[in-house]
């Protein structure tokens, strides 16, 4: 590292507010979703990618790393989703112990519900607080910011 590592003001207040508006954010959906009575965020970023992915599934692996959960929060929430009905875990033909996770027609179903809220959630929150140009650039700027997934 080099003797620059200190970040100069702006910096620090961009990245302060990133956290917070963040924090605010996700505490403002995962409630929305609590008072319809929904399961929290996690869930619906898990059957959403499970979902994405189609019929073939996803091995565990690949579900940690579309989703940035750590390996043993994952392995506990596939057990509480597969306990729900909500996805299936497969074995997985030239791998013994392997397991392919595919989402169920009731995961799907979840997953429907909890976008209505989640989806209006990101419109009221967001959506209607900036205008589309405004919007872009947020999301440009926040992409030049986002560190490339490992192996990339």
């Amino acid at each position: 590292m080099t003797e620059k590592a200190t970040p100069p003001p702006a910096a620090i207040k961009a990245w302060a507010r990133l956290m917070r508006v963040s924090r605010q954010l996700m505490e403002s959906a995962e409630e929305a979703l609590k008072a319809a009575g929904l399961p929290p965020l996690a869930w619906y970023d898990v059957l959403h990618e499970l979902a994405e992915a189609g019929e073939g599934g996803l091995r565990p692996f690949q579900l940690i790393e579309r989703t940035l959960f750590a390996q043993y929060n994952i392995s506990r929430l596939l057990a509480r989703l597969e306990a729900d009905g909500l996805v299936e875990k497969l074995p997985v033909a030239d791998d013994g112990r392997g397991q392919t996770i595919r989402i169920t027609a009731s995961g799907r179903e979840i997953r429907r519900q909890m976008w209505a809220v989640y989806g209006r959630s990101i419109a009221e929150l967001v959506g209607a607080k900036l205008s589309a140009d405004e919007l872009t650039m947020v999301s440009a700027l926040l992409g030049r910011l986002r560190q490339p997934p490992a192996g990339d």
